[in-house]
């Protein structure tokens, strides 16, 4: 991994950080939307991964980025591999909490249901996520961080879910580098 900063639409990302352990950056992209024909960027987001990773995908050593970005098994098994990650979202454009807390509520509520998986316990858990950031405003450059430890995998799905991800460009990135890797 290069010590150099990463690069995100003006964002910097650190190469590696710390937590408990050192991550590395092995993914990282934005999220936006279209309106009126209009790209609209929302977050820059990074993407850290304690590097051992790759002793958990070795079955798909040899495989191009582009093979496991459209391999849902693949970041299944990244999801679940018991290594800490961590996630950097940095805010591109300002965004009302309210509307950040919709977007994610409705990209995860239909990740549940398509796994069927949304009861009423899941939907109160979105509520609260929701209500959580009813009252928030993030201005341009504002940063959420998102950390998980080794046994954990509910949030990440969502921003590292494969082909259903909240990120394409950063799904693209991180299988990308984890090719790299596995080459190695």
């Amino acid at each position: 991994m290069g010590s150099e900063m990463v690069m995100v639409d003006d964002i910097p990302f650190t190469p590696q950080i710390t937590t408990t352990k050192p991550l590395s950056l092995l993914g990282h992209g934005i999220t936006d939307i279209e309106i009126h024909f209009l790209q609209i960027k929302f977050t820059a987001i990074g993407v850290y991964i304690d590097p051992v990773v790759v002793t958990h995908l070795q079955k798909w050593k040899g495989k191009s980025g582009t093979e496991l970005a459209e391999d849902d098994d693949f970041f299944d098994c990244v999801i679940s591999a018991p290594v800490d990650k961590y996630l950097r979202i940095v805010v591109i454009k300002e965004i009302k909490g309210s509307q950040y807390g919709v977007q994610l509520e409705s990209s995860v509520r239909d990740r549940l249901a398509a796994d069927d998986k949304y009861e009423e316990e899941e939907e109160a858990a979105l509520e609260q996520i929701v209500e959580f950031f009813q009252s928030k405003y993030f201005k341009k450059d504002s940063v959420l961080t998102f950390s998980f430890p080794a046994a954990s995998n509910i949030v990440e799905k969502w921003y590292l879910g494969g082909t259903t991800a909240y990120s394409p460009s950063t799904i693209s990135s991180l299988a990308n580098t984890l090719s790299l890797e596995l080459s190695k």
